[in-house]
């Protein structure tokens, strides 16, 4: 277990950490989380050993390393440690850690896809949906990582992901939501009749570059942006997932940005959206997503964590 008396990992290091640490500007690079340039897997495997060996455990030292190596080379360590040990890396991690932190190492040791998959299917067991993860997820991916995590889904948890979704919801989201499941231009336009199907049937078969430009379109004719309609025309569920599925047609770091603040800016800190979106986003877009959080909210993401921290320590202070 980890040693008393450590000072505890707080917010700012689990989360700051994973798009602070850069190394050497890459322009083509931009995710905050590279792959670490002398890796040895064997040698960090030891690493984690001696950290988790004994009375207590050293928190950071399994931080510090984790953060600064890539998600492949995570799977390397989590391999050589099984070879060298013949434990299992995550359970030996399980087993050491708890709470948050426990989550975040347990999400960073999980490879991306499976990552999805595995909020998906956390999302959708049990009494309730997670409606917004479903949303996040589905309408901020690729193609090419919608189709691996509709097959890892599949593999890990022995169901459809799409008959899974459709048990869980209805109407035009879940049209929109199976759509957005399946090869851009696979779902086919067909006949629709209502406004509300048209629309799902435009913004679930047509790429982003072509979206853009039919944003930008519609404003000319209508003057006022297609966001205005939607959340004048539709509510609920429906109406968030459009709105998403607009807003990364418009751009994903921005939309990522705005789901961050809103994650900080809740009575209570909603960690499971902070913890998901910086994992998921460390090596794909983490650069972005800072610079349009600084731009849209005149502060940095690295500062806005720092207050919230401090403002959560004060709150638990007592009178």
């Amino acid at each position: 277990m980890a040693q008393q008396g450590r000072s505890s990992l707080d917010k700012t290091e689990i989360s700051c950490v994973l798009f602070c640490e850069i190394c050497g500007p890459q322009k083509a690079y931009r995710g905050s989380v590279r792959p670490f340039v002398n890796f040895n897997a064997k040698h960090d495997a030891e690493i984690l050993h001696k950290a988790m060996k004994g009375i207590g455990t050293d928190e950071d030292v399994i931080l510090m390393l984790l953060t600064s190596r890539s998600n492949d080379q995570r799977q390397q360590i989590k391999a050589a440690y099984k070879k060298a040990y013949g434990k299992d890396l995550v359970s030996a991690l399980k087993s050491e850690l708890g709470g948050l932190f426990e989550s975040l190492i347990v999400a960073l040791m999980t490879p991306s896809v499976s990552y999805d998959a595995s909020q998906l299917q956390k999302a959708l067991k049990g009494v309730g949906t997670d409606d917004e993860v479903l949303i996040e997820i589905l309408a901020s991916r690729t193609d090419e990582q919608i189709k691996d995590i509709v097959k890892v889904y599949k593999k890990e948890f022995g169901n459809k992901l799409e008959k899974d979704i459709c048990g869980d919801t209805s109407g035009h989201y879940q049209k929109l939501l199976v759509i957005l499941l399946q090869d851009l231009y696979a779902a086919g336009e067909g006949k629709f009749g209502t406004d509300e199907e048209k629309i799902i049937s435009i913004l679930g078969n047509r790429s982003a570059e072509h979206l853009r430009k039919v944003f930008d379109a519609y404003k000319k004719l209508s003057g006022s942006d297609i966001e205005d309609s939607i959340e004048g025309e539709t509510t609920g569920n429906l109406e968030n997932l459009l709105l998403a599925v607009v807003k990364c047609a418009r751009s994903v770091p921005a939309f990522f940005a705005e789901s961050l603040y809103k994650s900080m800016s809740r009575a209570g800190t909603d960690d499971d959206t902070l913890m998901r979106i910086m994992v998921s986003r460390s090596e794909e877009d983490m650069l972005d997503i800072r610079a349009n959080f600084k731009k849209k909210y005149g502060v940095s993401l690295y500062t806005t964590i720092q207050v919230l921290v401090i403002a959560e320590k004060r709150c638990q202070l007592p009178v």
